[in-house]
């Protein structure tokens, strides 16, 4: 190791041992059953290295300057789609370096579909569209990686997102590649930028995508749909894909509202996607919707993991594995509610998924109090009456959680690299 990192590295060990309490820790509200002595980032299998990869480029773009990309990926089903935990984790990995800069990844302008937008970026459209999502058992329509696929029905349809709503980190891109394609090469989209400025996409055949080139940085752009032809063919939407080509950490969220391990093998260009991003890290928060029911098999939970795993590191074989467990929950039956005692069943099926794969779960069950603690995370104004999902205030305490556990094993990363200094 050389002086210069060595140095680096003793300085930022020093800093994150000396305001532990302050930033980049982020101080934790107090919440039912808190417990700071409580380990939640758990190593079922002994290997306490799993996460190595990303710590390594942490060390390699900090220290070094490296001119490298890293990827997450992280799936659910609502908890995911709303985005507040995951800007939240977002947010705070990025500001563990300034300026680091950050492809916002894969989107899907979800006011298209009638569903709500992540907080992240905003949406709208005009038109009229057929979507689906991929809680359909029978899909009509081919869906990619964020579980959508929406279909215009004529040239009046178009949409617009704009990104780094409500953000002090900045998401500009220079590349928009149009997930979807049409029947017939008549109808093609066309996008423009900064209000005027319209673009042509060039169709990747492989990946069933058009690829447009932007000459500046932007945040906002809209789609519209051109036809050569006086009959209209569908057009086929999954997604669009922002990149700004820049070295720094990529966190992609996709969340899919009632999606469950089942929804996503059921997206048929998944693996066409993944083959764009290239994840190197996949975060798997998909199982509330799994464990929501009576029948809850975790035989069958876990297989269907394992079959999600192998199609995403058919394409990224290296990819590292996080898993995270399910919040406790209930059931309503009438007008009472019932608690879901499946949330422990489901908290030890993602520990023997994470002993299986050699790697870490994030034990937020656990954290939480377990079993029948998500109703006094509600008395504590952190989780909403259906006692399944949070308020703002409780997604933000979960986002601060996982970036605390996560970078407490970071600071045993650099302590093993810096010789076991104290």
């Amino acid at each position: 190791m050389n002086f210069r990192r060595l140095t680096l590295l003793v300085f930022v060990l020093s800093a994150l041992m000396t305001i532990r309490a302050q930033a980049p820790y982020k101080p934790i509200s107090t919440t039912p059953h808190q417990d700071a002595t409580k380990e939640c980032l758990l190593f079922p299998s002994g290997d306490t290295l799993a996460l190595e990869p990303l710590f390594n480029f942490l060390d390699e773009y900090m220290f070094d300057g490296a001119n490298k990309k890293f990827t997450i990926l992280h799936m659910g089903g609502s908890h995911i789609q709303a985005g507040v935990f995951t800007n939240r984790m977002r947010n705070h990995l990025l500001t563990l370096y300034p300026a680091m800069e950050s492809d916002r990844g894969i989107l899907f302008p979800f006011s298209l579909a009638g569903t709500n937008n992540q907080v992240s970026f905003k949406t709208s459209y005009t038109g009229k569209w057929s979507a689906i999502r991929n809680v359909v058992k029978e899909p009509k329509y081919k869906m990619g990686l964020a579980g959508f696929c929406a279909v215009p029905s004529d040239t009046h349809c178009t949409f617009t997102i704009t990104v780094n709503k409500n953000d002090s980190i900045k998401f500009d891109f220079t590349t928009v590649t149009l997930l979807g394609y049409s029947d017939s090469s008549w109808v093609y989209p066309q996008l423009y930028y900064n209000d005027s400025v319209l673009v042509q996409g060039k169709f990747d055949e492989q990946h069933l995508a058009y690829i447009f080139e932007l000459d500046t940085f932007v945040n906002s752009f809209k789609i519209i749909f051109a036809m050569e032809d006086s009959l209209w063919q569908d057009f086929y939407l999954r997604g669009v894909y922002l990149e700004n080509h820049q070295p720094g950490l990529s966190y992609v969220d996709i969340g899919v509202n009632g999606a469950a391990v089942p929804s996503y093998l059921r997206c048929e260009w998944m693996v066409k996607d993944l083959e764009l991003l290239k994840p190197d890290m996949c975060i798997f928060s998909i199982g509330i919707n799994d464990a929501s029911g009576t029948d809850f098999d975790t035989t069958v939970f876990i297989n269907n993991y394992k079959t999600l795993i192998n199609r995403i590191r058919s394409v990224s074989p290296h990819c590292i594995l996080l898993f995270t467990t399910n919040n406790d929950s209930y059931r309503k039956s009438g007008r009472k509610y019932y608690n879901n005692k499946n949330g422990y069943l489901a908290e030890q099926a993602f520990i023997s998924l994470a002993k299986y794969y050699h790697t870490a779960v994030f034990d937020w069950f656990d954290y939480m109090g377990g079993l029948t603690s998500m109703a006094d995370w509600e008395k504590a104004g952190l989780a909403k009456k259906d006692k399944v999902h949070f308020t703002t205030a409780g997604y933000n305490v979960w986002g601060d959680v996982m970036f605390n556990a996560v970078l407490k094993e970071y600071e045993k990363h650099l302590k093993r690299q810096s010789g076991g200094m104290e």
